[in-house]
């Protein structure tokens, strides 16, 4: 799949209440948010199906939200890898450096390990996933919720 590249990719720096209002909205979309790192290969090997994902689904009631947990110092490498890479989606990088005051928030499950994804409709979270996870999985688990 070609992507047609955009101009240089502006990544917003959020607190993680931030981050809920972006995905917890009470209306029909899925929201879709992504935990990596530029220094996490399973993170970076899957981007590419994020990507398609994003692409495919581009017209339906779908936002992707690739959240970077890179340290906020670190903003000028994330935009780098971002543009590098070519990316497409909507990238924010989250400001929570103190892990473990944070990750039981997005779910009691998560022991904080990247990549994870987060899945939420109507302000309710659907799916949580704390595994690299490629395209065909990733719309098996949007497909049902689009409906």
């Amino acid at each position: 799949m070609i992507f047609k590249i955009k101009a240089q990719q502006k990544i917003e720096i959020i607190k993680l209440e931030n981050l809920f209002d972006k995905i917890q909205k009470s209306n029909d979309t899925v929201y879709i948010a992504n935990f990596w790192a530029t220094w996490c290969s399973p993170c970076v090997k899957e981007l590419p199906d994020f990507e398609q994902l994003n692409a495919v689904y581009k017209s339906k009631k779908m936002k992707l939200l690739l959240v970077s947990i890179d340290f906020k110092s670190d903003i000028g490498k994330v935009r780098n890898f971002a543009n590098k890479k070519m990316l497409q989606s909507t990238i924010v990088l989250l400001d929570e450096p103190k892990y473990n005051d944070w990750i039981d928030k997005i779910d009691m499950s998560w022991e904080g390990q990247i990549p994870a994804t987060v899945f939420y409709k109507n302000r309710e979270k659907v799916h949580f996933l704390s595994e690299q996870i490629d395209f065909q999985y990733l719309e098996a688990l949007l497909k049902p919720l689009l409906k």
